[in-house]
């Protein structure tokens, strides 16, 4: 791909921006394009025109919207190739996992056309209570009007879906904010949706830098909600600075799981090491942390390092690759010294714990203090340890240890402990019989504590993007 210069999408047309930032690859360091850094006089202009578009976008019927919603769906299957390419070159995301989020994507826009025919209300009985006879009530659910979108650059095409996907599907607006490294799949996004119908305003898309951006969408009495994914500290600063706009923040996690005894060790090993490894781990449900039963830990040591060492790191354009690049070289150092931490604190590195350019090779850590970073903190990274518990109970002590809780996975054969584990673990999700880092993209998914407020999945995500309006009919007039 040859380097291009990209411009800001405002109300349907390319807008040169002031001021221009150099876009490297994760990968190679190369220059890769020239992204615009927006002033607040143009984000000021993107909100302008989502606010102006946004009475259109609520009378649309919802039929139209969603088939804008299917043709931008079927653009992407018509461009499968190159979208899974623009993510492999920004993000340094292997090819076969970027060809999984662009399906995934494609799943999603599809969900969120389904899902833009299904926003209804209910009928309420008000002779239920005294003084209610005589009158008819129902309810209708109604857009919010701009929504202010920021999004991560771990998943820059499918997290950017599952806000803009619902979003025009209940009828709302959106300025967009992709994360500074990943915007090019956004702009991708930008180009099909203008082909795919959408008319202009409905969708603009704003780079630069993440306080002014974010510091004017918070600001704005223009913009009713913010839906933002990133780090927990963002998340809290926008959620204190919000005031009554609507706020979904999809935050932090170290997921976890737990691995009982008597288990068949042969059938989880490969799903466990995708669940660690996939994306270099830069998945905010990436598995992190696994504890072991003790009767079943040294088998699964054993089999789990073996796996690991199967892995093919590389060029992420490479379709062999398995583990490229993290997203930046500051990454890198930041994972090995806190590598170096658990090492010092106990830990054996039983595989890994090395770089190789830009690429942190799939390092598992045993035998690690609940206090070090790579346990208690979120590692965004090929990092796993495996500790060894004596049991269940104990087990689910360790995973709940936690400032985040988004999702956490048992494998059990036993149905008591299943269903006690998904009782007492205090997070968003509880797999049972799978790794916590299985997503589908029409599940509600959210988390507790630190890891955020609200749900997104495209039904889950209307909901948080309608407002409840009441109408009540007085037949006694």
């Amino acid at each position: 791909m040859l380097m291009k210069k990209y411009h800001l999408f405002i109300n349907g047309e390319w807008a040169e921006a002031k001021q221009y930032n150099p876009l490297f690859s994760p990968y190679s360091r190369e220059l890769i394009a020239e992204i615009p850094s927006a002033t607040v006089e143009e984000v000021n202009s993107a909100i302008e025109a989502a606010y102006q578009a946004r009475t259109i976008m609520s009378e649309m019927p919802s039929h139209q919207r969603a088939k804008i919603l299917e043709n931008l769906a079927g653009l992407f299957e018509a461009h499968f190739d190159q979208a899974a390419e623009i993510l492999s070159l920004e993000a340094a995301k292997p090819l076969k996992t970027a060809k999984g989020e662009v399906a995934r994507t494609i799943q999603t826009y599809k969900f969120a056309a389904e899902e833009a025919k299904r926003i209804s209300g209910e009928t309420i009985p008000l002779d239920a209570a005294p003084g209610g006879e005589g009158r008819f009530a129902y309810t209708v659910k109604e857009p919010l009007g701009v929504i202010g979108a920021i999004t991560p650059f771990n998943f820059p095409m499918n997290l950017v879906a599952h806000k803009v996907g619902p979003a025009i599907a209940a009828g709302n607006t959106v300025v967009l904010k992709p994360a500074g490294q990943t915007p090019l799949s956004a702009y991708f996004l930008a180009e099909l949706m203008q082909k795919a119908g959408l008319p202009p305003g409905a969708l603009n898309m704003v780079t630069g830098s993440g306080a002014v951006i974010g510091e004017k969408l918070i600001s704005d009495d223009r913009v009713k909600k913010i839906t933002f994914t990133g780090s927990p500290e963002v998340g809290i600063g926008i959620r204190n600075k919000a005031g009554l706009k609507h706020v979904t923040l999809e935050l932090g996690s170290n997921a976890a799981l737990i691995v009982d005894k008597d288990i068949d060790i042969d059938k989880i090993i490969k799903r466990c090491v995708e669940g660690a490894f996939s994306y270099q781990g830069q998945v905010c449900i990436s598995l992190q942390r696994i504890y072991v039963h003790k009767d079943s830990y040294t088998s699964f040591v054993e089999k789990f390092v073996k796996a690991a060492q199967q892995l093919k790191a590389g060029d992420p354009l490479n379709p062999d690759t398995d583990v490229s690049a993290l997203i930046n070289p500051k990454e890198v150092e930041r994972t090995l010294e806190w590598i170096s931490e658990a090492k010092q604190n106990g830990a054996i590195v039983a595989e890994g714990g090395s770089s190789e350019g830009n690429i942190l090779l799939p390092t598992v850590l045993l035998g690690v203090d609940p206090a070090s970073k790579v346990s208690c903190q979120e590692v965004f990274a090929p990092i796993v340890l495996i500790n060894k518990v004596n049991s269940v109970e104990e087990a689910i002590d360790f995973v709940n240890d936690s400032r985040y809780g988004l999702q956490a996975g048992i494998y059990t054969d036993n149905i008591h402990t299943a269903l006690q584990a998904s009782k007492r673990l205090h997070v968003g999700g509880v797999l049972i019989n799978d790794i916590p880092t299985f997503r589908v993209d029409h599940m509600p998914y959210g988390g507790v504590k630190e890891s955020g407020i609200g749900r997104e999945g495209i039904k889950y995500a209307i909901e948080e993007m309608t407002e409840l309006k009441l109408v009540i009919l007085n037949n006694n007039y």
